[in-house]
C-alpha cells in the first residue's frame, strides 16, 4: 500500500511539473474547493479547458444577460453550467415553470430569481452525490417576458430583457419597408411625451440607430411620405416615398406605368406644397426623358399632374376604327 501511495504521489507530481511548464499556471484545486465529483482519481486535474466561458449557438452577445435578479418564467432560455465541471445544458422553461437537468430531472424554476435558482440546482446536485459543493450558474438567453411591441407599418413583439439597440429591435422584426418612415417614435413607460428618432436614409449606418430599447417599450413606425400622380398616366394614385433612396420624377412615370398616348408633355405641372402655399412648376418632361432637363428630385406629398390634349384623348377614345372612318369620311367629302 506503501509503494501505491508513493507512485501516486509521484505521478501527482509528476503531472503538476507537466502542467506547470506547459501553461505557466499552477495546477487547478483539487476537492471541494474547485467543486469536482466525489469520486475518481484526480478529480481536479481533468476539466482544465472547463474554465472558459461556455458558449451557446443561441447566445447574443449584443444582448446585455439579466442579472441575478431577475425572475426566471415560463419560455426563458436559460443556460445552466457547473463550474469546472463538463456540466453545461441550454433549457426553455416549460409551461409550468419547470426545467429538466441531467442528474436532476425536473426541477422547478418559475418565480425564482436567477440566485435562488443557482442555489437551488446546486442543493440538488449536492444532495444526489453527484458534486461536493457545486457552482452553478445560470445565464438567461433569451426572455419572452420582456419584450418590446412594434407597431404601425412593421408588427412584431422582439424579446428584449434588459436592452437591446433600435436597430437590432428593427432588424428583428423584419426590418424596415418601403413604406415605413424613418422617424419612428418610442413610447416608454413612465415618461410623459415620446421618444423620437430620427435614422437618416442608412438604417445600418445610422448612429441614432444606436439608442438604447429597454422592455415594455412601444416602437412606433408610422407610413412614409407619399406623392400623388394625376392625369395622363397608366396608373394614378400614391407612389410611396422611400426615404432611403431619392426619387425623382421619372422614376415615379415609370412606377406609374408609362405616360398615356394623350399626354401634353410639355405641360406636366408639379405642385408642391411649401409651408401653408402650394407652387406650381411647369416640366416638360419630354426633355427631362431625352435628357435635356434636369430631372427633378421629388419630395413628401409633392402633386404631379399631366394634362390630357383633347384631340389626343378623343383619337384614343374613338380607336384605330373610328379615326379611319372619320378620314374616309373626310376624304370622300373633299372629292364630292
Amino acid at each position: 500500500m506503501t509503494r501505491n501511495f508513493a507512485a501516486r504521489v509521484i505521478a501527482v507530481a509528476l503531472i503538476a511539473f507537466c502542467w506547470t511548464a506547459a501553461t505557466g499556471q499552477a495546477l487547478p484545486q483539487t476537492g471541494a474547493q474547485a467543486g469536482t465529483l466525489d469520486s475518481g482519481p484526480l478529480p481536479g486535474a481533468v476539466p482544465a479547458q472547463a474554465a472558459a466561458s461556455p458558449t451557446t449557438p443561441y447566445a447574443n452577445p449584443s444582448m446585455l444577460y439579466p442579472g441575478e435578479d431577475f425572475h426566471l418564467d415560463p419560455g426563458d432560455l436559460i443556460l445552466v453550467h457547473v463550474f469546472m465541471q463538463d456540466y453545461s445544458q441550454t433549457v426553455r422553461l416549460g409551461a409550468d415553470g419547470s426545467v429538466h437537468l441531467p442528474f436532476i430531472g425536473s426541477v422547478p424554476l418559475q418565480d425564482l430569481t436567477v440566485r435562488a435558482a443557482q442555489a437551488l440546482i446546486a442543493d440538488r446536485l449536492r444532495a444526489g452525490g453527484f458534486y461536493k459543493d457545486p457552482e452553478v450558474t445560470i445565464q438567461v438567453l433569451d426572455t419572452v417576458n420582456g419584450s418590446v411591441l412594434v407597431t404601425g407599418e412593421v408588427h412584431s413583439i422582439v424579446p428584449v430583457s434588459t436592452e437591446r439597440s433600435l436597430r437590432e429591435v428593427l432588424l428583428i422584426a423584419g426590418g424596415l419597408p418601403a413604406t415605413a418612415s424613418h422617424t419612428v417614435k418610442i413610447v416608454r413607460p413612465g415618461m410623459a411625451e415620446p421618444i423620437v428618432i430620427d435614422l437618416g436614409t442608412d438604417l445600418a449606418a445610422s448612429s441614432t440607430a444606436n439608442f438604447p430599447v429597454h422592455p415594455h417599450d412601444i416602437i412606433q413606425i408610422s407610413r412614409a411620405s407619399v406623392v400623388y400622380v394625376l392625369g395622363a398616366f397608366q396608373h394614378q394614385g400614391a407612389v410611396p416615398l422611400d426615404q432611403a433612396t431619392p426619387l425623382t420624377l421619372l422614376q415615379v412615370a415609370s412606377l406609374s406605368g408609362g405616360i398615356n398616348f394623350e399626354g401634353r408633355y410639355a405641360d406636366l405641372r408639379l405642385i408642391r406644397t411649401v409651408g401653408t402655399e402650394r407652387k406650381v412648376v411647369k416640366v416638360d418632361i419630354k426633355k427631362v426623358r431625352d435628357g435635356h432637363a434636369p430631372d427633378p428630385v421629388l419630395q413628401a406629398n409633392d402633386i404631379i399632374f399631366l394634362p390630357s390634349d383633347e384631340m389626343k384623348a378623343t383619337m384614343k377614345n374613338l380607336g384605330v376604327g373610328g379615326v379611319l372612318g372619320i378620314v374616309s369620311f373626310l376624304y370622300a367629302i373633299h372629292n364630292f
